[in-house]
Formats: structure tokens, C-alpha cells, sequence
């Protein structure tokens, strides 16, 4: 049996709990204490104006009772507004606050900061190579997740 430092689930893990210490540091360094996933459903939100809350959720690979409290929390910040559907009465459509366009604009340098740093052991080939692999190797097996991404980037990457 491999060492667990050579199994892929256990650097994966290390690499996830590194990635959202360095987020939440940059991010809360520059006034903000937006989680990684609150920072995922905003950014999802305000490129897709009036989504729903079931399509937001598997646009960032989430499960809807995830989604609901994530939802929740940034309504009560301010930064999302939920609006009854003209579509549908029975649903509601998300659109980002003046708030929430304000604080993905403030954090936005820092969130390029902790990208930079979570892969600053690489050199820039080898940053854009393990994108590419890290991005192939989760596009294969979506479909085993608890909550698949789902929208057009994931139909995209089953082509």
C-alpha cells in the first residue's frame, strides 16, 4: 500500500484546506470575511443575473440545502436579493446587491492574490499544467459527486 502523501484524495484534501486558509486570509487582510463558497455563489450570481437558486447550485458543484444556507447568509449581508420569478411564482430569481457588486470588487485583487499563492510552487508552465490536469482529472469524474457541476462549463468539458 503507497504512503498516504502519495494517494491523490489525501493531497487533495491537504491542497483544499490549504487553499481556503490562503483565501480566507487575503480575503479577510482586505476587510471581507466572505467564505471561498460565498465568494463561488456571488460571483456565480452576478454573471448570471436573475438565476435560480437550483441552477446556481450546480453551477458551483453544490447540493441545494448547501446552497439555501449559503444563499441565506449572503441575503443577510446585503450582498443578494431574492426576487419572485416572472417565470415561475413558486421561484425566486438571485440578483446581486449594489453591496455585492461593491465587496467582489474590493476582494477581487485579493482573491487573484490567493490564487497566485496557492500555486506560487509552481513556475507558470507548470501552474497552467496542473490547472489542465487538476480541471481534466475533476471534469471525469463529476458525475460521482454528491453534487455534479451542471450548466454549460460542465457540458462543455463531457465533449
Amino acid at each position: 500500500m503507497r504512503d498516504v502523501d502519495e494517494m491523490p484524495g489525501h493531497l487533495v484534501r491537504r491542497f483544499q484546506q490549504v487553499a481556503v486558509a490562503v483565501f480566507q486570509a487575503e480575503v479577510g487582510a482586505a476587510g471581507s470575511d466572505l467564505t471561498p463558497v460565498q465568494f463561488a455563489a456571488l460571483a456565480a450570481a452576478r454573471s448570471a443575473p436573475g438565476i435560480d437558486q437550483k441552477t446556481l447550485a450546480g453551477l458551483i458543484a453544490y447540493d441545494r440545502t448547501t446552497i439555501t444556507g449559503v444563499v441565506d447568509r449572503l441575503v443577510h449581508k446585503g450582498f443578494l436579493e431574492r426576487r419572485a420569478s416572472a417565470k415561475d411564482r413558486r421561484a425566486h430569481e438571485l440578483h446581486v446587491t449594489a453591496e455585492g457588486e461593491a465587496v467582489l470588487e474590493k476582494i477581487a485583487p485579493a482573491v487573484e492574490a490567493a490564487q497566485k499563492i496557492m500555486l506560487r510552487g509552481l513556475s507558470e508552465d507548470e501552474a497552467a499544467e496542473f490547472m489542465r490536469l487538476l480541471a481534466k482529472a475533476v471534469e471525469a469524474v463529476n458525475d460521482l459527486s454528491r453534487a455534479p457541476m451542471r450548466g454549460a462549463k460542465a457540458e462543455e468539458a463531457g465533449k
